[in-house]
């Protein structure tokens, strides 16, 4: 019905590749000997990013068109992931039950749908019950029902089984462990079968409003830029998709997120929020090792009892002995010597947990951040013109360790209350939907987050770990989360490392290259990849800040808490001091460097559409 955007879409895309030619790799600064002399000449220039050198003050983008094309939706949604996927389906289903036609577009970063993807994942199925409640019958890729759940606590060198009691959040009676990347695919199959126009492999860049203050849509990332900032030859401006309304769910730590809490301050009103980072892998065991359907999570060893996180490993059954497995750290850790990508491959170890993987092989690698605020740190949820869902926000369950139910209940929430007026509102004003955020308030997500909302800031005690699961015991389990008050966290994770010297530094044991492994080898099974010649997208305010602070007085974390060696500092040329590498290439689009930068200097933006990770069903 509606396919000039489409043909625009893929024959840009064709375009380009007809265009663009190989070029060399001109180093591991990233930087072109032209940028060198057009650099500072007393320090490298490590950021080129036009979000920190602006194009209009840069002489080599003179005379470069810089029109973008402008295509019309209804509605647009930022990010394929299970929230955005499912407000469309349900945009979708409505329009059709009213036999009217509604535009809806879906921009997705990923060269394919669910390619960017990773969670644990354990389902619960409540939300894709609503949504299509016939996904049995169309095959949804849910294979692998709970049929045991296993809960412990680790020492070092032992086991302390605890009773995983009805009505414990942890409890996944009558949930599937799934892969989710395939799970999202396939929303993605039952979207475009509505008339859902998907475009993978285009990332939303930039926030568009009209002249009123509300926002008029999204612009999709410029291609054709080299590493020292200049334009290529084959140099494309992206496209303007404006809409009605537009829905934000780009998950976790969202890059156009930030920029509307900034505009419309969205924050003012909630705690900050608080996140974890989350690490997996993917392993063929042995088939007497597997034990399909079981669960089993875990806390303690390795980490210290004032260090929140924990463990999971779960069986799944696709016709092979699959396991997943994980480690997740809070980012509110305190001493910069922690690796928590070092310390999942220490846990792999532990004498309850190597077992289950000797022998087998390791298939997969991934890593994301997790939003762990609670309800406490859901900021403010419609503007005008636009509407935050899904993880975005952060509706995740902390003590559950899920989000994907809410996150699909809130997009299809936001669908139903923007649907009614979709279509008939000034294409010179956005579209406000505040009914969204009472309808969330009104439903069982709402509920669930409420009742555990005192979980995770109940850790930060002296007895730490331990005090966190007196507290979850009396007042979750006895009470169901009625006590008559809200904890509150500790403030921003980037406020909470210490100084170096304050600090221990931690000896990791080498890696075994059968259990535990090296980070490259490791983003290697991530497929991860990006265009070589750009420029970085993890763009730093200052580039001094690094040396001068990050390493003077935390001791570089950021080579540490970056679970794909993205970081490194290597003496300078001369000799005479450090310098700060940024390998962008390897990054997993996981956000953990921007949220825990200790100087707030880093700044994830998005690079090249089609650039990142490419899991397969991670």
């Amino acid at each position: 019905m509606f396919p000039a955007g489409r043909y625009w879409f893929h024959a840009g895309r064709c375009v380009r590749a007809l265009r663009r030619c190989p070029r060399l790799d001109p180093g591991a600064l990233g930087v072109r000997p032209t940028a060198r002399r057009w650099a500072s000449s007393d320090a490298p220039k490590i950021t080129t990013h036009y979000s920190i050198h602006p194009r209009d003050q840069d002489p080599r983008w003179e005379g470069t068109e810089m029109e973008r094309f402008a295509d019309q939706a209804d509605v647009v949604v930022v990010g394929a992931g299970p929230a955005g996927l499912s407000a469309a389906i349900r945009l979708k289903q409505l329009a059709l039950a009213e036999e009217r036609e509604v535009r809806v577009c879906v921009v997705e970063k990923a060269s394919q749908i669910g390619a960017h993807t990773l969670s644990g994942a354990c389902l619960e199925p409540s939300a894709l019950n609503e949504l299509l409640p016939d996904w049995k019958e169309r095959g949804a890729p849910l294979h692998t029902p709970v049929t045991e759940d296993i809960f412990s606590i680790l020492t070092e060198k032992h086991r302390i089984p605890v009773p995983m009691l009805p009505g414990l959040p942890m409890n996944n009676h009558g949930n599937y462990i799934v892969r989710l990347g395939n799970l999202v695919r396939w929303l993605g199959e039952q979207a475009e079968e509505l008339g859902v126009e998907l475009y993978p492999g285009y990332a939303a860049a930039e926030v568009l409003f009209h002249e009123d203050g509300s926002v008029k849509g999204i612009a999709t990332n410029d291609v054709g830029i080299a590493k020292d900032g200049s334009p290529k030859d084959t140099f494309e401006r992206g496209m303007e998709l404006h809409a009605q309304v537009t829905l934000f769910g780009e998950g976790c730590h969202g890059h156009l997120a930030k920029q509307l809490y900034r505009h419309f301050n969205l924050r003012q009103n909630c705690e900050p929020q608080t996140y974890a980072i989350g690490l997996k892998e993917v392993w063929v065991v042995r088939p007497e090792k597997w034990r399909p359907g079981r669960v089993e999570h875990s806390v303690g060893w390795p980490l210290n009892r004032n260090t929140y996180g924990g463990s999971f490993l779960y069986h799944l059954n696709e016709g092979e002995p699959l396991v997943a497995l994980g480690f997740v750290v809070g980012l509110d850790y305190s001493n910069p010597y922690l690796s928590p990508f070092r310390e999942f491959q220490r846990w792999k170890h532990h004498p309850f947990v190597a077992p289950t993987l000797e022998g087998g092989e390791r298939i997969g690698y991934g890593a994301r951040a997790l939003n762990e605020g609670g309800v406490q740190s859901i900021p403010e949820l419609t503007f005008p013109g636009g509407i935050l869902i899904g993880c975005s926000p952060g509706f995740m369950n902390v003590p559950k360790i899920k989000g994907t139910h809410t996150a699909m209940k809130s997009g299809m929430l936001a669908a139903e209350d923007s649907a009614p007026s979709a279509g008939n509102s000034s294409p010179s004003s956005g579209l406000h939907v505040p009914e969204y955020a009472e309808s969330l308030k009104a439903s069982w997500v709402w509920k669930e987050l409420h009742a555990v909302r005192n979980i995770r800031p109940s850790f930060h005690n002296y007895l730490g770990l331990y005090g966190g699961m007196v507290y979850t015991g009396i007042f979750y389990w006895i009470l169901r989360g009625k006590e008559p008050w809200t904890l509150k966290h500790c403030g921003l994770d980037s406020d909470q490392l210490k100084p170096a010297k304050e600090c221990t530094p931690i000896e990791y044991p080498r890696p075994d290259g059968k259990l535990s492994f090296d980070l490259l080898s490791s983003v290697a099974l991530s497929g991860t990849n990006h265009e070589g010649d750009q420029p970085a997208h993890l763009t730093l305010r200052d580039d001094s800040v690094p040396v001068e602070r990050n390493l003077a007085i935390y001791d570089g974390p950021e080579q540490r808490f970056c679970p794909a060696g993205v970081y490194e500092y290597v003496p300078t040329d001369d000799g005479a001091g450090m310098r700060l590498q940024i390998n962008a290439q390897n990054c997993v689009h996981c956000k953990t460097c921007d949220i825990k930068d200790p100087s707030q200097n880093i700044n994830w933006v998005v690079p090249e559409g089609s650039g990142g990770p490419a899991y397969n069903g991670m």
